[in-house]
């Protein structure tokens, strides 16, 4: 995912911008680029394909010197990652950068052509240069001209401009990707991350949703999205708020569950548009490979491989489109008949799992149409050895048990099970609509269904003694159940397998009994009664009932059944809810059996040997 720095202030800024793009290189990108008005009143660039370091060191052997800039890293999405698509990008004295995608670039640009603009790129970010050049003709004040020409972009946005003209201004705008001011004494900073300001301040405004700003050395001056002043509230930045420190927290794993409706709204923004996804997240060539898949092959380890069989549910049942899912130490180990026109999807937390990698590597000479990779690491080995990638934004994960980058894997997941199904027109009618409202609903039901944190602990209680549990789930909810069952054995080393619910009665009832707990995710979908009959079997053998059920289900507590009530969801998303209550009841079983909750014996954060 991309990412800006900008700055204004009365001494140069080329090493500040530079510093911040550093920062930024966890997010993964293809290149990077700085643009200053330089201190002869010169608006100049330097871009360069690769690393930062590439750039820097140009820079070094040609500094660039300057008191207002902006910077930028890029991850391509239009156009091939080469330095003529690199950001910044220019329209007369005018300089852009920006994250996201416009959606109706195309018709912008003929618009702008036809006005005699020639264009450079083949980015949808210049079509906002020129824009934005065309109405500083007639709109001279920078601000003003931005407020008019976003009104004229639809997509997502998080976007810095400079112009010769105008020396002692920074302007900016967002809408779906995430943006925030960085104040000083004197001097004003912009970034798509708080971390790439750091080393310059621990103030921080963050803009909202619609907002403009208008960024100067000793001022910052913010309208809202009907064009009214605002004052954003300045927030001192602590080092308690560190990935690496727990903060308020007693173990990592609990602070990164807490974490998640957070991260998944930042794995949701720039790839949501009004009422569709942005295929263009996936890469600039993601609308024509995805145009031509037929079936989807995806290959994982351990928590990411649940992620890939729930999204089997979703590819199916919403795109229409087959999907096998393997554990990819047997998929590199055995012989694979690939189906034409298959996509290889290899999902990762670190992106560089062993197995994982050597299956991808195995892939590309087998024949697959192309490959994706859904990783939390942008510059690693998977990521770089794939032809597509969307990178989750479940930043660091300290906690061995994985948390938060399996919910943002899970959205990641649904992100191309829409894309794949707009692109080829195989969803029914107003569903992408439907689930894309739901999406951006879905960081607020995850913040409730973490309210129940107390209530989960309390049902934790029931397991302090016991030394098997057994998880039950039907449909999307069954890979659900599996994520359930791995938590538990992980941090409590308490023996815990995973059912389907219509399993039971073909040999797992043989072991329930009253020392074995039976916990079950029940949402309220058409399977809600064939799984209240399941149940019913597991209450005459005497054994013991946790079920997360939708509120609307009516399940109600009796002998032998505690019954935690979920908040509604749209039951294409209730798998990523529902983990929520698994992770927390995992964690504080761990708790009362005094293990080392972040630290589990015998396991690694991330498997990079066989």
């Amino acid at each position: 995912m991309c990412g800006i720095v900008g700055a204004i202030a009365e001494r140069n800024i080329t090493a500040i911008l530079l510093e911040g793009l550093k920062r930024l290189e966890y997010r993964g990108y293809d290149s990077a680029g700085v643009a200053i008005v330089s201190n002869d009143g010169q608006l100049q660039r330097r871009r360069r394909t690769g690393k930062v370091s590439e750039l820097e060191a140009s820079l070094a052997a040609e500094p660039l010197v300057g008191k207002l800039g902006i910077a930028h890293t890029r991850w391509a999405t239009h156009g091939a990652p080469n330095e003529r698509n690199a950001h910044p990008h220019f329209s007369g004295e005018v300089g852009v950068v920006h994250n996201g995608i416009i959606e109706n670039h195309e018709p912008l640009r003929e618009l702008l052509s036809a006005q005699g603009y020639v264009f450079a790129s083949e980015t949808d970010t210049e079509v906002i240069a020129h824009l934005l050049n065309h109405t500083l003709k007639t709109v001279p004040d920078i601000a003003d001209a931005l407020k008019a020409t976003v009104k004229q972009l639809h997509g997502a946005y998080g976007l810095a401009a400079i112009h010769l003209a105008q020396p002692d201004r920074l302007v900016a705008a967002r809408s779906g990707s995430p943006l925030v001011i960085g104040l000083g004494l004197g001097e004003n900073f912009l970034a798509s991350d708080q971390l790439a300001l750091r080393q310059v301040t621990d103030r921080f405004m963050y803009l909202e949703e619609g907002d403009i700003a208008d960024i100067r050395r000793d001022s910052v001056h913010i309208w809202d999205t009907s064009g009214q002043p605002v004052q954003r509230e300045a927030v001192q930045y602590h080092e308690g708020a560190e990935a690496a420190d727990k903060g308020e927290y007693r173990h990592f794993m609990l602070k990164e569950i807490h974490e998640q409706p957070k991260v998944v709204q930042r794995t949701l923004e720039g790839r949501l548009g009004q009422d569709s996804v942005l295929v263009q997240a996936f890469g600039p060539q993601a609308a024509e490979l995805f145009a031509k898949v037929r079936n989807v092959q995806i290959v994982a380890c351990g928590t990411s491989y649940h992620a890939g069989m729930v999204a089997r549910y979703w590819l199916e049942g919403l795109a229409g489109i087959p999907c096998q899912v393997e554990v990819a130490s047997e998929f590199r180990y055995r012989r694979v008949v690939v189906q034409p026109d298959t996509l290889f999807v290899s999902i990762s937390q670190s992106g560089e799992t062993a197995d994982t990698l050597a299956a991808l590597r195995n892939a590309k000479e087998l024949g697959f149409l192309g490959s994706l990779a859904i990783c939390n690491v942008g510059i690693s080995s998977l990521v770089r050895e794939s032809d597509l990638t969307l990178l989750t934004q479940a930043g660091p994960e300290i906690g061995v048990a994985s948390t938060k980058a399996f919910t943002t894997q899970l959205v990641a997941l649904m992100l191309l099970t829409l894309s794949i199904g707009q692109v080829k027109g195989t969803l029914e009618d107003g569903v992408e609509a439907e689930l894309v409202a739901e999406l951006r609903r879905l960081p607020t039901r995850l913040g409730e269904a973490l309210a129940m944190d107390s209530t989960v602990e309390e049902v934790a209680k029931l397991f302090a003694e016991k030394h098997h549990t057994l998880f039950l789930g039907r449909g999307a909810q069954f890979p659900v159940a599996m994520e359930g069952a791995l938590k538990l054995k992980e941090i409590s080393y308490i023996h815990a397998e995973a059912y389907p619910a219509g399993e039971l009665k073909h040999g797992p009832l043989a072991l329930v009994d009253s020392d074995m707990p039976v916990v079950t995710v029940a949402p309220n979908n058409e399977l809600l009664e064939k799984l209240k009959s399941n149940l019913q079997e597991v209450r005459a053998r005497g054994g013991e009932l946790v079920v997360f059920a939708d509120e609307q289900a009516q399940f109600t507590d009796g002998p032998g059944t505690r019954v935690v009530a979920m908040p509604h969801i749209h039951d294409a998303l209730a798998p990523i809810l529902y983990t929520l209550p698994l992770q927390l009841l995992s964690y504080y079983v761990a708790v009362l059996k005094g293990t080392d909750v972040d630290q589990p014996r015998n396991l690694a954060k991330s498997v990079t040997v066989e």
